[in-house]
């Protein structure tokens, strides 16, 4: 039996059926043709429906009970619905269902066996195949990948190997899940595309990042220009909490924190409550700070290194020895 409730209307009895308006609910108003063929609708009725603009015809065998714009949920259903009896939501729309993202309009993604005939039909449904689909199911209402199999489809269907290291950071990261449970993951059902992207990674969130944009501020500040490699997720108690800081150059001599802020927004009241006890943390510790944020590392990368060398130097840090650059952009 699937993880989520699956039932032919053919095999129950009629007394056991739930009632018709009671199905309709429980699938927002989408039902199969099987479904409508079992509560006693033949051919004829459901295109006489059809044609008399009571229904409407959202997928091939998958039909609306109304009129009018399809709801989102309504769309899931109509989409696992015509994916067959083992469907599951899968890549964005998984994600979106796990809260990794935000939800936004567009086509339904699904995972179906890898036997299946059910193919795209775009703008409704994207169709997935997988060989291991008795493994990535979780048992949710509606169905859906795993959270760590989500987090390696979603990797695997970017558009560069970059693009997919920054995902599996971002997202991993932002679910919580473990290290070792995203490793045997990929270890179990190794991905075709972008493996060693993907590893990279795993190994870079085994390494204390947190994020891409910790991934930007390593690659493209401190290990292009030379800058030591500094403590990912420094742990400070402030009033009986601890807070992390993203960066720290502490066993280099240099009290220095680098703050990286990858949020669009400073609106929400419980993040701007945590900067601040941040802010007072390091200065009442005497601690030098820098923020910096996306369009800072992508963009300037050279200047917030040579305003983090000057910090550093400042505060303690020997330039003495350190590593040579690499930059392609200033040479230095």
């Amino acid at each position: 039996m699937p993880l989520h409730k699956r039932w032919s209307e053919e095999s129950i009895p009629v007394e056991q059926r739930p009632s018709w308006p009671v199905l309709l609910a429980e699938q927002h108003g989408i039902v199969d043709t099987r479904q409508l063929r079992a509560y006693g609708h033949t051919v004829a009725d459901i295109e006489a429906n059809l044609e008399a603009g009571r229904w409407q015809r959202v997928l091939p065998r998958v039909y609306a009970m109304f009129t009018g714009a399809l709801s989102r949920t309504a769309k899931i259903h109509a989409a696992l619905k015509y994916g067959g009896g083992h469907a599951v939501l899968s890549h964005r729309t998984a994600a979106e269902e796990w809260r990794l993202v935000p939800v936004v309009e567009g086509p339904v993604e699904i995972t179906v066996p890898y036997t299946f005939s059910a193919v795209s039909c775009p703008p409704l449904v994207i169709v997935h195949r997988s060989r291991a689909f008795p493994h990535i199911a979780a048992g949710t209402v509606p169905p859906r990948t795993r959270l760590t199999d989500t987090i390696v489809d979603l990797a695997t269907s970017q558009r560069t190997p970059k693009l997919a290291t920054n995902t599996v950071i971002d997202l991993a990261s932002r679910s919580r899940v473990s290290l070792r449970a995203m490793e045997e993951c990929v270890f179990l059902r190794p991905p075709f595309r972008y493996r060693p992207a993907i590893r990279h990674g795993l190994a870079l969130l085994g390494g204390g990042l947190m994020s891409a944009l910790e991934v930007e501020y390593k690659e493209a500040v401190e290990d292009a220009h030379g800058l030591p490699q500094g403590n990912r997720q420094t742990p400070f108690e402030v009033k009986g909490k601890v807070l992390w800081e993203d960066v720290t150059y502490d066993p280099h001599g240099a009290a220095v924190t680098v703050r990286l802020d990858g949020r669009a927004t400073h609106a929400m009241a419980d993040v701007a409550f945590r900067d601040r006890m941040r802010d007072n943390a390091a200065e009442l510790a005497d601690r030098a700070r820098l923020v910096y944020g996306w369009h800072d590392v992508r963009t300037s990368p050279c200047e917030v290194a040579e305003e983090v060398r000057m910090v550093l130097v400042r505060e303690g840090w020997d330039p003495t020895g350190s590593r040579a650059p690499t930059c392609r952009r200033c040479g230095r």
